[in-house]
């Protein structure tokens, strides 16, 4: 049953609700843990992966619809949560009921697994409606709410949904970093054995700043060669530098990269005067193209998927060069290529609205990509990025 009414009466069933802070509301059937919570309401188009993207830090302060419409059905388990006792989405939306999970993986049920998690999730809503606003109008500010007695004040959740202020401005990295430095042991996962792990000894040493990590980006580094110790966002350049890291990594995060670039980017900027090798992902892609000078802009609805393709542009591909990758994007915001400065080189695109989506930076050891290569689209097309940037550090 889907309920497409989006005006204030309330369908017969409704357990659950979306207002939006322009006053529309969509109904549905509320699971997952009960109350509300705000943010921003944004859509993945991914046919696998929910618990992964449920679990990723940089969705913190958004409400995720998904678009493909089955999503529990493989239940949830351990090894495919991205983080652990931070901030991520706080809900989703989908389209038709969770139904019992059937995976010989399962450990746990997805209503379940939200439940115990703290995040709303709300079924029954026409996804592809919703969908369609968030391109046509941009991702809105909303509450989303679950109440098993089909109890509302709507009044007040429109009010919390327009007196929140958006991601736009806000330094959300802050709230997911990790609190302490960290000796990263996991490496890459294999069926029947669990996530590996990798010897430090003799290996090239990566510092990971953390602005809101998925873990996988840490196993492919390993698997790529490198020791990781991972440190919070505001470690600061000296604290680096005493740990004589053969390469800094700047990792994936939520939020504004101007607002938490007010911090990180003056120590990007003197890693680079350094001539330190620095490889970014998504945020730390966006911040290391601050450091050089250029200038970020919000979206209009974002890039949210396993399945965006992306053009490798530019010199220094050789036969390469023009070759398509099958990425995984999730990204509010992005780098204005209008922006970039002398020397700094596009080094990639979106080939579905031409955005920037690579960088590099002539005369250093130094790129960036606005994807995420640990998430295995393609499933293997980009990992060859870690390869590379573990190559520069020996």
């Amino acid at each position: 049953m889907a309920f497409s009414a989006s005006s204030r009466a309330q369908p017969k069933g409704a357990t659950g609700c979306l207002v939006l802070a322009d006053g529309t509301v969509v109904w549905g059937k509320g699971f997952g843990a009960t109350g509300s919570a705000v943010g921003e309401v944004c859509f993945n188009t991914a046919m696998t992966g929910y618990q992964e993207v449920m679990t990723d830090p940089s969705y913190a302060g958004q409400i995720v619809t998904f678009t493909f419409p089955h999503i529990g059905n493989v239940g949830t388990n351990a090894e495919d949560v991205e983080s652990h006792d931070v901030e991520s989405a706080v809900g989703c939306v989908v389209r038709e009921d969770v139904t019992l999970s059937s995976n010989f993986r399962a450990q746990g049920e997805f209503g379940d697994w939200l439940a115990k998690n703290g995040k709303i999730g709300l079924a029954g809503v026409d996804t592809r409606a919703l969908t369609r606003r968030i391109r046509l109008s941009g991702a809105p500010n909303a509450v989303i709410a679950h109440s098993p007695e089909g109890k509302f004040d709507l009044d007040a959740l429109l009010q919390q949904a327009q007196e929140w202020p958006g991601l736009e401005g806000m330094d959300l990295a802050q709230r997911v970093t990790r609190e302490k430095q960290e000796n990263w042991e996991g490496s890459y996962w294999r069926l029947g054995h669990g996530y590996g792990t990798g010897e430090g000894d003799g290996r090239p040493h990566v510092v990971a700043m953390d602005f809101g990590a998925k873990d996988n980006i840490f196993r492919n580094l390993v698997r790529a060669g490198a020791k990781v110790t991972v440190v919070p966002a505001r470690t600061s350049l000296e604290e680096i530098l005493a740990l004589k890291p053969d390469g800094v990594f700047l990792s994936n995060g939520p939020g504004d990269p101007a607002a938490t670039g007010e911090y990180a980017v003056p120590v990007i900027k003197a890693l680079l005067d350094k001539d330190i090798p620095l490889f970014g992902i998504c945020l730390g892609h966006q911040m290391l193209a601050l450091a050089a000078g250029a200038k970020t802009v919000k979206m209009h609805q974002g890039h949210r998927g396993a399945n965006h393709p992306v053009q490798r542009v530019g010199e220094g591909w050789g036969a390469t060069s023009g070759l398509v990758e099958i990425t995984s994007m999730n990204h509010g915001f992005a780098v204005d290529a209008d922006t970039l400065p002398a020397g700094v080189e596009q080094t990639h695109v979106s080939l579905f609205d031409g955005s920037n989506c690579g960088i590099s930076i002539s005369g250093k050891k130094a790129f960036g990509v606005q994807y995420h290569p640990e998430a295995s689209p393609g499933p293997q097309d980009s990992f060859y990025l870690f390869e590379k940037f573990v190559g520069m550090l020996g």
